[in-house]
Parts: C-alpha cells; structure tokens; sequence
C-alpha cells in the first residue's frame, strides 16, 4: 500500500513561499488570489489493512512529517 501527504500551511499562517508564487504569478499576467505552498510525501507502506495504515500515516504526520501547530495534512491512500 503506499500513502500520499500533502502537507501545508494553516489558514492565517504566514507563508513567505506562497506570497512570493502569489505575486510573480500577478507579475506574469495571471489573475491569481490566494496562493499556498505546500509539499508532498509519498510513502510505501508494509500494511494492506488501510485502517492500519492510516493510522500509521497519520502518527507520523504527527510525530515528524508536520508541524501540528502551523501546519495541516491530508492522508490518501492507494492500493
């Protein structure tokens, strides 16, 4: 099983990276609001049983891949 993360910043957070993709995409002629920069993470996972796995995703989330305090995540998983 494998796991994708998409990790980015909280609403009302500051995000320098998204302003500065924010403005240059304005720059460039693009009619752009908003614009947040996150990442990504893809996982292979040992487990088959999803609600396993997602539980194990989600721990790491907690404990390395994010910052609960300024960040939130999304798990999906894919067979």
């Amino acid at each position: 099983m494998r796991a994708t993360v998409l990790v980015r910043p909280k609403q009302g957070i500051l995000d320098p990276q998204g302003e500065a993709v924010g403005s240059s995409l304005r720059h460039l002629g693009f009619e752009v609001g908003d614009a947040r920069v996150g990442r990504v993470i893809d996982i292979e996972l040992g487990q088959a049983d999803a609600d396993s796995a997602r539980a194990d995703v989600d721990r790491m989330c907690r404990q390395l891949l994010a910052n609960p305090l300024i960040e939130s995540y999304e798990i999906e998983l894919h067979a």
